[in-house]
């Protein structure tokens, strides 16, 4: 009875009502690859067009959760941008 019906010791939630609800990946903390970075090469600040994916119409650098890139990737990104904006790539702000 104890081998069917494993407890979560985190959230004392069995493993038939994970599997159930979907929620198995996300009660284990288990995330995708970031979709962006999977088949693609280097994140280059001399990339403009590339780089605007990740701003907004404003300026403004998308977070992780909207872009879908690992902490890894977020942070190349960033740094990416900024370099871009020094050198006048990308603008600071949109008008």
């Amino acid at each position: 009875m104890a081998d069917e019906k494993e407890v979560n010791e985190n959230t004392n939630v069995t493993q038939e009502q994970l599997q159930d609800s979907g929620r198995e990946d996300e009660v284990r903390g288990a995330r995708g690859k970031g979709k962006f970075f999977a088949n693609k090469g280097k994140i280059d600040y001399k990339d403009a067009d590339g780089l605007r994916r990740f701003t907004t119409e404003r300026g403004k650098i998308l977070p992780r959760r909207i872009t879908g890139t690992c902490s890894r990737h977020q942070k190349e990104v960033a740094a990416a941008i900024k370099r871009a904006r020094a050198i006048c790539l990308l603008p600071f702000v949109a008008d």
